[in-house]
């Protein structure tokens, strides 16, 4: 079994259904489909019952995935220990959007000098994956925001961030000051993709339901954010502490919950320079 496919089984199974799955893998269903196909083949058994809502585990499924994820978690860390005997120890740190940009020179500083032989690699998503990699196994820690599905991810809170919307500088409500999300409710706000977290899609959404706004372009990074605000007068919120372009403004939004930053690891794949990571993180921002 190629641990490609059950990386791919994995998020199936805990998404519950194929189009999330491919969503959180940043790739299409038809090939997830077939490689889905490709290990029931392998193995000889079903492994997944679909249906119109979703799919669920076969017997033989449920096992695999126990197994699975712990096959995972034990091949990450058999590739620390093998980069850590070569003396070419890495760690991947997922990034959302900015927050890379948001850690400081604090924590980088910190980290260095308590583990100047690891080398570090940032592995930036889009907004699709709030888990910022995590649950591809494509990152070991991770720097985003919540909310989102925490279902096997771990996280500390470093800070917590009131948010505001993001409008034109010449719209009417920019010079209103604070306002209430009702004072939105008929602009048209952008849109996450298809498929991705639920809980993200409704908090960007302006802690709404998917479908109950007038509905903007679909975006996925920062600056499609940005372009869509300028050039269609969409609404977008943001933390108030995001750096603008000229020609936008970020008016508070009084009735908004606000976005905490995390760094985040995933349960089955902890390491001792994860949890270092953490631990310096999480003092980086007391200390600030």
């Amino acid at each position: 079994m190629e641990l490609r496919l059950l990386r791919y089984f994995v998020a199936i199974a805990e998404e519950r259904h194929f189009g999330r799955a491919a969503a959180r893998l940043h790739m299409t269903q038809p090939p997830l489909s077939r490689a889905l196909k490709q290990l029931e083949t392998d193995l000889g058994v079903v492994l997944l019952h679909r249906s119109a809502t979703g799919v669920e585990l076969t017997a033989a499924g449920t096992v695999l995935y126990a197994d699975a994820t712990a096959l995972l978690a034990q091949a990450e860390q058999t590739r620390t220990r093998v980069r850590t005997a070569a003396g070419t120890a890495t760690l991947t740190v997922g990034t959302l959007a900015d927050s890379a940009g948001e850690i400081g020179t604090r924590l980088a500083a910190t980290f260095r000098r308590r583990h100047p032989e690891v080398s570090i690699r940032f592995r930036e998503t889009d907004f699709a994956d709030p888990a910022a990699g995590l649950r591809t196994g494509l990152a070991e820690v991770a720097l985003t925001r919540f909310p989102f599905d925490t279902t096997g991810i771990s996280a500390r809170v470093l800070r917590t961030d009131q948010v505001g919307a993001v409008l034109r500088a010449d719209d009417p409500l920019a010079a209103r000051g604070p306002l209430r999300l009702a004072e939105l409710a008929d602009r048209p706000w952008f849109q996450l993709p298809e498929g991705t977290d639920p809980l993200w899609r409704e908090y960007w959404n302006g802690a709404t339901p998917v479908g109950e706004r007038p509905a903007g372009p679909v975006v996925r990074t920062v600056n499609e954010c940005v372009q869509a605000v300028l050039w269609n007068g969409t609404v977008g919120i943001a933390p108030l502490s995001h750096a603008l372009p000229e020609g936008l403004v970020l008016v508070p939004l009084t009735d908004m919950p606000p976005s905490p930053l995390v760094v985040a690891w995933a349960s089955a794949r902890e390491s001792r320079l994860v949890h270092s990571f953490v631990r310096v993180a999480v003092a980086a921002y007391r200390s600030g």
